[in-house]
């Protein structure tokens, strides 16, 4: 029964590739074209353990980044699915600025596969995604950690909780801006609105690209300070540089 509705909805909806958007032959657990699936390079070993960062390098074992070295994370883990560049940084952009919500529950699929093969994932109480302000959800209708966070919740049967972290403050896109320049603009931008439903959890909290990590990291202090028993983080993306190089997204 199963393939005789997914076969009348693909001749009704045809599928089509999460990036460029191409007819697909048929439906596969990953719904991207050939070309596109080839785009996507999944974050593997040798990378830090507690932030995730991969190194540049094709063997190895897992471990401390210079960065993790230097400075303490208030997040005891950060995972992220693939870099973000070619097909994923093409899947989001459409899904984030032109309101390509389908895209968004294909990607978030893809995020619970991931989070499903490297976690036990019954260890976590709340989903909490990434807040965007509400002068900014107004003007973009939709947030996207939200519709990400939304499909994991559904997989693991984890409560999603939307509401007690919130962006109070307002402030100017990170786009462009440095690490130290990042920190400084989402200070103190997050509050917890419902510490009772944090106090003593642990939490994953979900987001679209881990870029400086300025903004998670800040949400991760605010729920520690709310007193979450551990955050954990797993976002679809993250911005890879090196030799000193700061991403723009």
């Amino acid at each position: 029964m199963k393939e005789i509705l997914t076969g009348i909805a693909d001749l009704i909806f045809p599928p089509r590739c999460a990036a460029c958007g191409n007819l697909l032959e048929r439906h596969d657990s990953l719904p991207f074209c050939p070309s596109c699936l080839e785009g996507i390079h999944f974050i593997r070993s040798p990378l830090c353990h507690r932030c995730g960062v991969p190194f540049p390098v094709s063997d190895g074992d897992d471990h401390l980044c210079g960065d993790c070295l230097i400075a303490e994370k208030p997040y005891a883990v950060a995972r992220s699915v693939g870099r973000y560049e070619d097909t994923l940084l093409t899947a989001i952009h459409r899904f984030k600025y032109r309101g390509k919500t389908g895209i968004g529950e294909v990607l978030g699929g893809l995020m619970a596969d991931f989070a499903g093969r490297i976690w036990d994932m019954r260890v976590f109480e709340r989903i909490i995604p990434v807040p965007l302000h509400r002068n900014r959800l107004r003007e973009r209708g939709f947030n996207q950690a939200v519709i990400l966070a939304r499909n994991i919740s559904k997989r693991f049967d984890i409560p999603l909780d939307f509401t007690s972290l919130r962006r109070e403050i307002f402030t100017p896109p990170q786009v462009g801006l440095g690490k130290e320049a990042r920190s400084a603009n989402v200070h103190n931008a997050f509050t917890v609105s419902h510490p009772e439903r944090i106090a003593g959890r642990k939490i994953l909290l979900v987001d679209d690209v881990y870029t400086t990590g300025s903004t998670l990291e800040e949400c991760s202090r605010v729920l520690i300070r709310a007193k979450a028993e551990t955050v954990a983080l797993l976002t679809l993306a993250r911005a890879v540089h090196h030799q000193g190089k700061e991403p723009n997204e």
